[in-house]
């Protein structure tokens, strides 16, 4: 037989599977526990008492008195009168004793005939219930048992009931559960007496919108702030009353997790949420086990009568015993009875319990769980409903304790989470460690650069004297109130970085703004609040602006700009927005960086009557546009990494009047018209990167050109003519098929200061260089030059790191000539462009 300690082990689980079992669960399988200890108990009656006794109800045969059977005998053959004995034996008693009556009728068998009768009928007048109802037991027991928790066993249900109870558990416990309840409690008892109006809650649909107001006074903010001012940061604003000492500040260790389960519940949700195995394994095992509950009660109520005391017997025996009918009697009828009883009981009360399960089950949708009381009782509005099998896993854990769900509803916060990201962000990035990365850009500006972070440190906002922010990466940044503090914030960078603006902030920005830049993917991305900022003087845009999502960017709105002076867009433009209009009264620089896609339509450019630097650059356009002679205000025009072949058109720019600079730089230029001498006060001309050939007169008349970039073209030789401009303080010629250089160049134009002439067939240099005393760059890198002249010692402007020359070269000169060189060294040299 089974021990109870073997049996119990069928039915052993994991004890946190306790979190999925309602009372009807725990209540059932205690009845299947009793039901087993039932039918054991009847087993061990049957094994361990004698089953049968029967005696005989009929005369005895005198044939079958020998030891030898009568094979004639039949059952039907009536037993004759045995006749008393003549010699009856002698009383040897004591003949004072009274005489012994005699007890009952003889019947002339032995004790093995006894046995073997009782087994005999044992199996043929017992009805095959009273014999195996133990066995039967057992076995309906076992069963029930076993589909009690089948869906903790099945390979495809399983998997997902671990998972979710170990997440579950981990929830609970997680320090960070606590400190998120025990915050939403102290803002929701905030609120009911006035003291902080703005609650933590924020839709997961709202991305892209503008951020919701979020109190300054909320106990996260008021630690992060005493953390910062413990880290050395400047005084803070009058302390909040201090929280509970359950939100005191996670450790790192908690932290990080906290963010682990976080990704785990988001992996759990999505993996569980597509399918409904786990339902619909427990709703099976549910209907199994009231199927089972009917069909033990149908057939045991039929036998419940057949259990008795007495039975009759008559077993094919005559010729063995000498009797044909036997009176028997079962002596564990009456305790198998009332056994039978009580599991029929059992078995209905879990039948029972069953059929409410099913009620249960089918009563509503377990397939859609709805967080709407947990958004009721705290400030935790953001928790989404899920469904199938996490839906149902959360309502069976509701009936084990409603406390679990609410726990396990933090970790499906995204506000939550990005609580949390903000407590650790804010823990490891301190106002000590921020300043170690503010650096110093070009124009000396205090810049601080933050990339790839979970979200913006508020020890940010407490530096007053930063001007520069970049923001890379972060695409859940938020700007709080406190931005109001960073009184030298001029300029701002978001690099793929939606930041969500407080209505505080959002004022500060608006009225103190000058510049910003903004780099996205998709035109969601952008901040709406960006179009609000009427204080700002430059924008950047670089993205996705097409023509077909204009119209979602709804570049309409930037007439709120009022202050807008430069616009740069780096897109795939076909066309100038129309939103350029609106800001056209005030806008005087434009530039468009197309990245090879072709701008088509550019009629919008007439009505920017105001500008005076238009940059179009890599926006394929093969002729100088029409648009551009309107622009009569027009001081710089770049048309660099165009399709441009003609320039004919160049002699139109003459109503710009005011033209200073152009640059038609990586085009397919081959040669340039008369005309050009049109531009009169043409000062910088950059035509580098194309394939010019030879050089015009009328560009010689350009007397005030000062910048002229002529490399990388097919120029073979230099005309003298260009000892003409004499205001010219910067040549290149670098890369082209230069083989000598004209002495009018070194005579006439004693002001150049930058002499680019890198990568050519120079032989030699005349002696007229010398006469450039202002001289302080001079590249002959690449030419075939044998040695340098002598009067490059008389550039007085010229030092050793303005001469970009092979070293060979400049051993070639004498050492008075090398030591003045090397006199001083300068610490700025100009630019090649």
């Amino acid at each position: 037989m089974f021990t109870l300690s073997e049996l119990a082990s069928l039915s052993e689980t994991h004890t946190t599977h306790r979190i999925l079992k309602p009372w009807w669960d725990v209540f059932m399988e205690y009845l299947v526990f009793a039901m087993l200890m039932v039918s054991i108990f009847s087993g061990t009656l049957l094994i361990s008492n004698e089953q049968v006794v029967c005696l005989p109800m009929d005369q005895a045969d005198p044939a079958n008195d020998s030891s030898t059977p009568n094979p004639t005998a039949t059952p039907d053959t009536p037993t004759p009168t045995p006749t008393p004995d003549t010699n009856p034996p002698k009383n040897t008693a004591d003949p004072l004793s009274p005489p012994v009556k005699e007890r009952g009728r003889p019947t002339n068998l032995d004790y093995q005939q006894y046995v073997y009768i009782s087994q005999v009928c044992y199996h043929m007048a017992l009805p095959w219930y009273s014999r195996y109802f133990p066995y039967m037991a057992l076995i309906h027991s076992l069963i029930l048992l076993v589909s009690s928790n089948f869906w903790f066993k099945f390979p495809k249900t399983s998997s997902k009931v671990e998972h979710f109870i170990g997440i579950l558990g981990k929830c609970f416990e997680s320090p960070w559960t606590s400190k998120a309840l025990s915050e939403t409690a102290c803002e929701d008892s905030s609120e009911t007496s006035g003291g902080a109006r703005h609650r933590f809650s924020t839709s997961s649909t709202a991305r892209g919108r503008a951020s919701e107001e979020w109190s300054p006074g909320t106990p996260l903010l008021a630690r992060a702030g005493s953390f910062s001012s413990n880290l050395g940061s400047p005084p803070q604003e009058s302390p909040v009353p201090a929280a509970p000492s359950s939100t005191a500040i996670l450790d790192r260790k908690d932290g990080e997790q906290a963010k682990a389960l976080f990704e785990k519940v988001r992996k759990f949700r999505q993996h569980t949420e597509d399918t409904d195995h786990v339902y619909r394994v427990y709703v099976c095992q549910t209907v199994f086990k009231v199927f089972k509950f009917l069909l033990i009660v149908g057939y045991t109520s039929s036998f419940v009568d057949s259990i008795s005391f007495e039975h009759v017997c008559r077993p094919q025996i005559r010729f063995l015993t000498g009797y044909s009918r036997f009176f028997c009697t079962h002596s564990m009828a009456f305790m198998l009875h009332k056994l039978l009883l009580s599991y029929m009981l059992l078995v209905s009360v879990y039948g029972l319990i069953g059929v409410y399960t099913l009620f249960w089950i089918f009563r509503r949708s377990l397939r859609q769980y709805s967080f709407e009381k947990v958004r009721e009782e705290s400030s935790i509005r953001d928790v989404p409903d899920v469904r199938n099998d996490f839906a149902f896993l959360l309502h069976m854990a509701d009936q084990y304790d409603q406390l679990y769900s609410k726990r396990f509803a933090v970790f499906l916060s995204e506000v939550s989470e990005h609580r949390l990201l903000e407590e650790n962000l804010n823990h490891e990035w301190g106002y000590d460690k921020l300043r170690q990365h503010v650096s110093r850009d070009a124009l000396g500006r205090a810049e601080l650069r933050l990339s790839t972070l979970s979200g913006v440190p508020k020890a940010v906002f407490e530096m007053p004297d930063l001007q520069v922010l970049k923001l890379e990466l972060i695409p859940e940044a938020r700007l709080p109130a406190k931005l109001a503090q960073m009184s030298s914030l001029c300029e701002l960078h978001l690099c793929h970085c939606p930041a969500k603006v407080e209505p505080l902030a959002f004022s500060f920005l608006r009225d103190r703004l000058r510049s910003l830049h903004v780099r996205f993917t998709d035109v969601g991305e952008i901040p709406p609040w960006v179009y609000c900022l009427r204080a700002l003087e430059e924008l950047s845009l670089t993205g996705n602006l097409s023509s077909d999502n204009n119209r979602a960017i709804g570049l309409e709105s930037l007439r709120e700009l009022r202050s807008l002076k430069s616009l740069s867009l780096k897109s795939n433009l076909t066309k100038i927005p129309s939103g350029l209009v609106e800001v056209a009264g005030h806008l005087t620089r434009l530039s468009v960086r197309n990245d090879g896609t072709r701008l088509l339509v550019l009629n919008n450019l007439k009505r920017a009557g105001n500008l005076s630097e238009l940059e179009l650059l890599q926006c394929q356009l093969e002729r100088i546009p029409h648009a551009v002679f309107s622009l009569t205000g027009l001081r710089s025009l770049d048309l660099r990494g165009n399709s441009i072949r003609s320039v004919e058109e160049v002699v139109s720019l003459q109503h710009l009047r005011g033209l200073a600079c152009l640059r038609l730089c990586h085009n397919q230029i081959a040669a340039l018209p008369p005309t050009l001498c049109m531009v009169r006060k043409l000062e910088q001309l950059c035509l580098s990167h194309n394939l010019l050939q030879s050089l015009p007169p009328a560009l010689f008349t350009l007397k005030k050109l000062r910048h002229l970039d002529l490399a990388y073209n097919l120029l073979a030789a230099l005309p003298g003519e260009i000892g003409e401009l004499e205001l010219l303080s910067f040549l290149s010629v670098s890369g082209n098929k230069l083989e000598a250089l004209p002495g009018e160049l070194f005579r006439r134009c004693a002001r150049l200061r930058t002499l680019c002439l890198a990568n050519n067939s120079l032989t030699s240099l005349p002696p007229e260089i010398g006469l450039l005393s202002q001289l302080s760059y001079l590249d002959l890198r690449g030419n075939g030059l044998e040695r340098l002249p002598v009067e490059v010692g008389s550039c007085g402007a010229l030092k050793k790191e303005g001469l970009r020359v092979e070293d060979r070269l400049f051993n070639t000169l004498p050492s008075e000539a090398k030591e003045r060189l090397q006199l001083l060294l300068r610490s700025d040299l100009p630019t090649s462009l």
